[in-house]
């Protein structure tokens, strides 16, 4: 069948009436076939009609016969086709791992598992003959057949320069999948230069699937894991598994909703590094490697003397709301008291530890999505009261409206996520940096008030463009960068900084430490002080 002209299709049809004539009942046409993409069509068309029960099998021993003596290979796959003429239901069935074949409920899935298997293929075909550090990395999603969700996700990584003689893969356990280490570029480069390897292939355990323990995960990974192999790869190397530690990992899902904004979310808890420390998470599938929200588990007795669950207050999980806390203790280091907005309440945690750090602080929290408020306070124990008010609303119009109002703030802080994937700028949404509206935050400001923005910027082209912004609006912008993750805090004042505002920042920073440990939030400095003045640059 070299093509779909019409001629072809005819003689192909006749071919296979001839074989369902000559088959007896339970008799097996079985053809070995590269199943190129038209091929397949024509095969499942046919023989997924009632009279048959298709099987699709792929033949790795085949595969890596060729592999070791040819240097690379196109799947092979045995097509079995068992007649059974009247059968009620059409029955479709893949065996493309080691494992037993999955019954799968639709022709198109059943091709698409198919293609699929084909195009990762050609993927790891490149992988076994080529470095790939000049791209950056290597990503690809597994699948079970029947399943639309991907079970693992596998980022592949090399040393530049390197022949490819050494190989090892990390098992991230379940719950660990958001760390900065491997859900980001950044993260995932730094890791590989912490391991004494020329490849190193990253495996993320996906939601929505449940994995017994290493053992069947290096079971089911392993066909895929050879062949993501680097190219100088001794034939006999044994391919390393690394991990965190025994344990696979551990995530238990509290709440599944949907919002009319984000979309579907889950709310989860995780077990920390110590595998003792709980931790809950806001995720939105639609970007499942990235934690919206979390919070630090712990228990406390009742009055009644039972065993309760609550959130951690003083616990940052997200690391750059310490940052942004520094800003809101800078203007309230000669004042009683203050007014701030937050755009963006998200799980309300960093509302929440300002809230415990400062009593006399009103806090306005801004959020456009409904469900958020919901979440924040059914599962993050955000509470409203005299002090915290939360508005539903769009944001953008907020600031508008607040400026016609002449209504000031003595800090404004931007901690919203953007939906749209594809600018390259994670926060804020790239139109709550236009010109009309940082003006707009500028007359909400006091004269001496901070606008205090978390910055996500993957794109790093993007930033000058930023800075431009917010320079053109106000008199003097700091940054505050971690090397830990992406975000930088970017603080900006109305007013000139003539004095050393690097020493301001210092002892704003230590202030908030010292709070931390008179209240008792936390047991350790909420600011590492060497990291905010390492990271710390006065842009002016």
């Amino acid at each position: 069948m070299p093509n779909t002209n019409e001629d072809t299709i005819l003689r192909i049809n006749r071919f296979f009436d001839e074989v369902t004539r000559i088959l007896r009942r339970g008799g097996r046409y079985i053809c070995i076939s590269l199943l190129q993409e038209h091929i397949l069509r024509k095969i499942v068309d046919y023989f997924s009609s009632p009279n048959y029960m298709l099987r699709i099998t792929r033949c790795h021993q085949v595969e890596n016969k060729t592999r070791e003596e040819e240097g690379s290979a196109i799947p092979v796959f045995m097509v079995m086709a068992t007649k059974f003429p009247g059968i009620t239901q059409r029955v479709l069935e893949l065996s493309l791992t080691d494992s037993p074949p999955v019954r799968i409920s639709t022709p198109e899935e059943f091709i698409n598992s198919v293609l699929s298997v084909q195009q990762s293929a050609l993927v790891c075909d490149r992988l076994q003959n080529k470095n790939v550090a000049d791209v950056g990395e290597v990503n690809l999603d597994l699948y079970i057949p029947g399943n639309d969700s991907p079970r693992y996700s596998i980022y592949v990584l090399d040393r530049p320069s390197t022949r490819g003689k050494s190989y090892a893969v990390f098992l991230v356990p379940q719950g660990r999948g958001t760390d900065w280490l491997f859900s980001t570029p950044e993260g995932r480069r730094h890791f590989l230069s912490s391991v004494e390897k020329d490849r190193v292939a990253i495996v993320i355990l996906r939601r929505d699937h449940k994995f017994l323990d290493w053992d069947q995960v290096q079971d089911e990974l392993g066909p895929c894991v050879r062949n993501l192999s680097p190219p100088g790869l001794p034939p006999n190397y044994k391919i390393e598994y690394l991990s965190l530690g025994a344990d696979i990992g551990s995530r238990e899902i509290l709440h599944e909703g949907e919002s009319k904004i984000s979309g579907k979310f889950v709310v989860e808890e995780v077990l920390d590094n110590d595998q003792t420390t709980r931790i809950r998470r806001l995720v939105f599938l639609d970007n499942q490697l990235v934690v919206q929200s979390e919070a630090k588990i712990r228990s406390i007795r009742t009055r009644r003397g039972k065993m309760k669950s609550v959130v951690d207050p003083g616990a940052l999980a997200c690391e750059h709301h310490a940052f942004m806390s520094v800003g809101v203790n800078e203007v309230l280091r000669n004042k009683t008291d203050a007014e701030i907005l937050v755009v963006g309440l998200g799980g309300g945690g960093l509302c929440l530890f300002l809230r415990h750090c400062f009593p006399m602080l009103r806090i306005t929290a801004v959020d456009i999505d409904e469900m958020m408020l919901k979440i924040a306070t059914e599962w993050f124990d955000f509470v409203v009261d005299d002090q915290t008010k939360v508005v539903i609303s769009d944001g953008i119009k907020f600031l508008e409206d607040t400026a016609k109002k002449g209504k000031k703030f003595d800090a404004i802080l931007f901690d919203v996520d953007s939906k749209d994937s594809s600018v390259g700028m994670s926060c804020p949404p790239k139109q709550f940096l236009e010109n009309s509206v940082l003006k707009n935050v500028s007359k909400c400001l006091s004269e001496n008030g901070l606008f205090v923005l978390n910055l996500v910027c993957r794109n790093k082209e993007l930033r000058p463009g930023v800075l431009n912004e917010l320079k053109s609006t106000f008199a003097a912008v700091a940054s505050m960068k971690m090397e830990s993750i992406v975000n930088e805090i970017l603080m900006c004042s109305k007013t000139p900084k003539i004095e050393d505002w690097t020493s301001n920042w210092k002892t704003s920073a230590e202030g908030l430490n010292e709070i931390g440990r008179r209240k008792k939030l936390l047991n350790s400095d909420v600011i590492d002080i060497t990291e905010l003045l390492d990271g710390l640059t006065i842009e002016w």
